[in-house]
């Protein structure tokens, strides 16, 4: 029973984590239609980031954290603006692609920058370990699954009581009744991107409290896919029910199975959503008739 606490806790945590990501690519969806493929890179840019800050500059854990998200949408909204912005009425494919090439280019100014090596560093989340009855759990890890649910929330709240988050829903809704509404299309795509680089770094940064700082992280961004695919790529609480069950189901085949199928299982839940219900669990189901 025991170990089993301790997978539940590892898996709620990593898949918190995932759903953090995974609603940098609902907000970015909400806003625009486009899947950002880079949402992955921009938490990997987190975790650079505030080892930088804490690590190298030496700020304080709350000055770095706040460098750290101020630095991140600074990139995002740099993004937005010189290349995205510029695409605005062209296919949606061409967006993609861009996110695409994004994905490569943060990867490698990363790397550049801060080399191959893996780095560690002081967390800002309590180190040692937590006693619950027979179970030894990590303290990180299991401040990290509110941490993440209370941003996740905040985001949930801005969506529905937030000028700029109905303002999305108008424009995910119909873009040409929103524009005759007055909504300024640029602006929402800005604080779209915004959010989403708020939301990885702040995943990014407990990740990186939790596992060290690597250029590996940035794997999380395919991982991410399944989690969003299940919960459905219009739903912040799609994005937690996805996040956690496949932080769940990857911990339990790792530890239960094993050889190597804990990587294969979330793509195996992608397949079977897509071929099943291919607008996920939470989904705007959206019917086309001819």
């Amino acid at each position: 029973m025991d170990i089993f606490l301790q997978l539940t806790v590892s898996g709620l945590s990593t898949g918190m984590i995932y759903a953090l990501a995974a609603a940098g690519f609902v907000v970015i969806y909400k806003a625009s239609d486009v899947i950002n493929f880079a949402q992955g890179d921009l938490l990997l840019l987190g975790t650079y980031l505030i080892f930088f800050g804490v690590a190298q500059v030496g700020l304080p854990w709350s000055l770095g954290v706040a460098v750290t998200l101020l630095l991140a949408v600074v990139v995002a909204l740099a993004v937005e603006r010189l290349v995205l912005r510029p695409l605005v009425g062209e296919p949606i494919i061409s967006m993609i692609m861009v996110t695409i090439g994004l994905s490569s280019v943060l990867r490698g100014i990363t790397g550049a920058i801060w080399g191959p090596n893996p780095r560690s560093f002081d967390s800002f989340l309590p180190a040692g370990d937590l006693v619950l009855g027979p179970a030894t759990l990590s303290t990180a890890r299991v401040l990290s699954i509110p941490i993440a649910l209370a941003v996740l929330a905040g985001l949930g709240l801005f969506f529905r009581h937030t000028r700029d988050g109905i303002a999305m829903r108008a424009i995910a809704d119909d873009q040409q009744a929103a524009l005759s509404m007055g909504i300024s299309i640029p602006r929402v795509f800005g604080v779209a991107w915004g959010l989403a680089a708020v939301s990885a770094a702040i995943g990014g940064m407990m990740l990186a409290g939790i596992v060290g700082v690597s250029p590996n992280v940035a794997s999380i961004g395919l991982r991410v896919f399944p989690v969003v695919i299940l919960g459905g790529l219009d739903s912040i609480a799609g994005a937690v029910i996805g996040g956690a069950v496949i932080g769940l189901l990857e911990v339990y085949v790792g530890f239960y199975v094993g050889h190597g199928l804990n990587l294969v299982v979330p793509y195996v839940v992608l397949v079977l959503v897509l071929m099943v219900r291919p607008y996920g669990l939470f989904g705007k189901e959206i019917i086309e008739r001819v």
